[in-house]
This record gives structure tokens, C-alpha cells and sequence, in this order.
């Protein structure tokens, strides 16, 4: 009989549950094979971080099971959570935690095994190419930024100051600031600063009392109460009163106000989302935005890239808006030809997402067939579309390839797509990637 011991590690290596350990300090310690496959990290790079960091899961936060362990003794079993992925995705997981004990029987960590949630027909876990984050999305190099940029402000409960031009989607993005902040189990109340009068916009946002002016027939609280313990969005913040923001500032200096035709003072307790698609520096200049209000709401600067300069979204967007239109109307339409696609792709977009959406929903309410032709978008958008050609020469036996197996396709990206086994959206990238284009 052979007595030979296996070393741990290889063992633990063998097996199909994800393993990690930790020490007091909560440093990753040790990161088995199941764990690399699983969560999308190397071993290499999680040795030694804080595992908080390297998973970002909100319970880390709240409620990590490896801190419950070590506070109290007792094993945690079946516990679910989400973590990140290598690739930025978050996945659902289900782990067990233990107290790890060294060689004198003290607790020297904590073990955890885990299997993942996203392969047991749940739908939990986005594909590999998901292109949405938190409802906003986007691919590109410029909106994996700021996607990264949401998930490191998650713990924070700074102010943010969203810009980029009308029609960038600035709502959705403090939409999902708010998912992803510890705030995301309270309110989330909005206003736009641009529509209401002075005195109007004062009542709505700091509320008022019974008489306090004509129509006044009740008390009515504010949004800064009515978001109490949440998040307060204010979208077109620069076209505020200068009053206004003095008032405002006061709010986000002290945490406290008054209602108007009241004296007394109210505390509140709101995390500032704000927007604007004005020219900061020339508000500044001209003294129509208040410098230090400017400085105390820019904490955290997030600036939106317009879309024509990331239209390597247009793809996924367009699916996206084919996926909405199909649920709100009941047409199953949930393709676009290849001309279309191209046309949208190469035009400029001065409206942004929001034009490309109207531009869909045009083209949507047109089309009597399963496929948006080219012929059914804005005739705004097909007068820019000029002739095709392609620039600059592959350069690649690669980029040869393809364009020899485009030639014998006539150029159909769907056959083209089919044939290499891959998603149309991955085709165009990769055309894009090896300088096969059309403009």
C-alpha cells in the first residue's frame, strides 16, 4: 500500500469548488485552480490583496461572511452573494466560510469555498460580451471608464457632477450610481433644475408650509426630505437661479434648511447627484454658476463621451433599443440589415443615444417585416450615408482573409458572421480592429 501524502494544494487544486484563504488581515492567502476558472482572476495577481478589493462584492461591506466567522466561531453555510468577474461582469456565487486554524490550533484566517450561480439555468450571470451595466450601454473603451469609475465610488458618499452633451444619457448613470452605493435600498428622488421658476423650484426642493404663498392649501415636504437617507438627483444643475444656489450650497455644507414660510430648521441626510450639459468654464466666467457651489459639487467629476466618439456602441445600442421596442409593441422585430447597421454605425449623432433611439423607433413603427432595412431609417440619416469603400489596404494574412471571405460573401456580414461562428457585433470589431472598414 502506498502512503504517500499528496501536498494540499494539489489536492485542493483537483477539485470543482472554488477555494480561497485568508489571513487575520483579511490578505488572500491562498487561491486554488476552481477559483481561478471561476472568478476570472489570476492567482498571481490576488495573493497577498485584501480580498475585498479583488471581489468588490457589497457584502463585504455589509455583511462578509469571513468576518462573522472570525467575530463568532461558527461555520457559514450557503451563502449567496455576487462577485466580480475578471472581465468586470459581476456573477452570483453560493459559499460556505470556516475559522482556518494553524498548527496549534488558533485561528490564524478564515477558508471559504464557493461554486458559482451563473451555470445552473438561472439566466443570473450576463454573457460573456454583455454590453449593459446597470441599464446603461456601452463597450467601448470610454464607457468601461466610467462603468469602472461607478463601481469604485460605490462606498463613497461623495458628491458627483455628471457632464457630457444632451441626449449622453447622464440619468442613466446616476441611476446607476445609486444601484450600486450603499444608499441603493433608499430613495432615489429626482429633479430638473431648468423647468421650474425660482420660487416654484424652492418649494420643490426644500418644500413648504400651509399659506406659505398663493395655492399654498398644506404643508408639503420637500425633495431633500422626501430622498432623506438616499440620493437626490439634480439634472441640469448649472441652469439653477443664483439664489438657488446659495440655498443649495448651504444644504450640502450643513445638511440643513427650511421650508419656505418656516422657521425651522430641518436636517437631511442626501447624497448629491448632479448634471449639466453647459460649458462649466464659460458659466464660471460669466457668473451664472456659483464657483464654490461648482467646487463643492465636483467632488467626483464623471464626464460622458458624446456617442459619435464611441460609436463601437452603436452595434449593442441597437440591440438594446430592437430588444425594448419588441417588448413595449409587441412586433418581433429583432433584426437590422447590414446597410442600416452600417448607416448608424457612420453617422455622427449631434443628438446622441437619444437620437439614435428616436431614430430606431422610427425606423421600428415602419417596418411591416422581422428586419429593419435601410430604407426605413430618418431620411436624415440615410442623406449622410455615402458609398461604400474600404481604407486603408489590410495589412495582415489576418485581415486578408477576411476581406477574401467578405468578397466571396458579397459583403453580407450575417453569412459572413454565420460562417465564422461568431455574433455580427464581434465581426464588425474585429473588421474594425484590423482596419477593414466602410464609411
Amino acid at each position: 500500500m502506498n502512503n504517500t501524502r499528496l501536498p494540499t494544494e494539489l489536492i485542493l487544486d483537483s477539485i470543482s469548488e472554488g477555494v480561497f484563504t485568508v489571513d487575520k488581515n483579511f490578505r488572500i492567502q491562498f487561491f486554488n485552480r476552481a477559483a481561478e476558472n471561476i472568478t476570472g482572476h489570476h492567482r498571481e495577481e490576488v495573493l497577498g490583496r485584501f480580498c475585498k478589493q479583488v471581489f468588490q462584492a457589497h457584502s463585504c461591506t455589509d455583511d462578509c461572511p469571513i468576518t462573522r466567522v472570525l467575530q463568532t466561531g461558527s461555520n457559514v453555510t450557503d451563502f449567496k452573494t455576487r462577485i466580480r468577474h475578471g472581465s468586470r461582469e459581476t456573477i452570483p456565487i453560493k459559499l460556505n466560510a470556516s475559522v482556518l486554524f494553524g498548527t496549534q490550533d488558533d485561528p490564524i484566517g478564515g477558508v471559504v469555498s464557493f461554486r458559482s450561480l451563473a451555470d445552473n439555468g438561472s439566466g443570473d450571470r450576463p454573457p460573456a460580451h454583455a454590453a449593459e451595466f446597470h441599464g446603461v450601454v456601452g463597450r467601448s473603451r470610454a464607457m468601461r471608464q466610467v462603468f469602472d469609475l461607478v463601481e469604485e465610488i460605490s462606498d463613497s458618499g461623495a458628491t458627483v457632477l455628471i457632464r457630457g452633451e444632451s441626449g449622453t444619457g447622464k440619468e442613466m448613470i446616476a441611476n446607476a450610481i445609486h444601484a450600486t452605493s450603499r444608499r441603493r435600498d433608499k430613495p432615489l428622488i429626482k429633479i430638473n433644475c431648468s423647468v421650474f421658476p425660482p420660487d416654484l423650484l424652492a418649494s420643490e426642493l426644500f418644500g413648504h408650509i400651509k399659506g406659505a404663498f398663493t395655492g399654498a392649501m398644506k404643508d408639503r415636504p420637500g425633495r431633500f426630505e422626501l430622498a432623506d437617507g438616499g440620493t437626490l438627483f439634480l439634472d441640469e444643475v448649472a441652469e439653477m437661479p443664483l439664489q438657488m444656489q446659495v440655498q443649495l450650497l448651504r444644504v450640502l455644507q450643513e445638511g440643513t434648511f427650511e421650508r419656505i414660510g418656516e422657521s425651522v430648521t430641518r436636517r437631511t441626510d442626501v447624497r448629491v447627484i448632479a448634471s449639466t450639459n453647459v460649458d462649466i468654464a464659460r458659466a464660471l466666467r460669466e457668473g451664472k454658476f456659483r464657483e464654490d457651489l461648482y467646487y463643492r459639487l465636483n467632488v467626483i467629476p464623471l464626464e460622458l463621451p458624446p456617442l459619435r466618439e464611441r460609436l463601437e456602441d452603436v452595434p449593442h445600442l441597437v440591440k438594446h433599443f430592437l430588444r425594448k421596442f419588441s417588448m413595449t409593441t409587441g412586433k418581433k422585430i429583432h433584426d437590422i440589415e447590414d446597410e442600416a447597421l452600417d448607416c448608424l454605425v457612420q453617422y455622427p449623432w449631434p443628438g446622441n443615444v437619444r437620437e439614435l433611439e428616436n431614430a430606431l423607433e422610427y425606423a421600428f413603427a415602419r417596418t411591416t417585416e422581422a428586419v429593419i432595412r435601410l430604407a426605413r431609417l430618418p431620411l436624415v440619416i440615410r442623406r449622410s450615408y455615402g458609398q461604400f469603400h474600404r481604407f486603408p489596404a489590410p495589412k495582415t494574412d489576418e485581415a486578408w482573409q477576411l476581406l477574401a471571405l467578405l468578397e466571396r460573401h458579397h459583403w453580407n456580414r450575417t453569412n459572413v458572421a454565420r460562417e465564422l461562428g461568431i455574433g455580427r457585433t464581434t465581426l464588425w470589431r474585429k473588421m474594425k480592429s484590423l482596419g477593414i472598414s466602410r464609411v
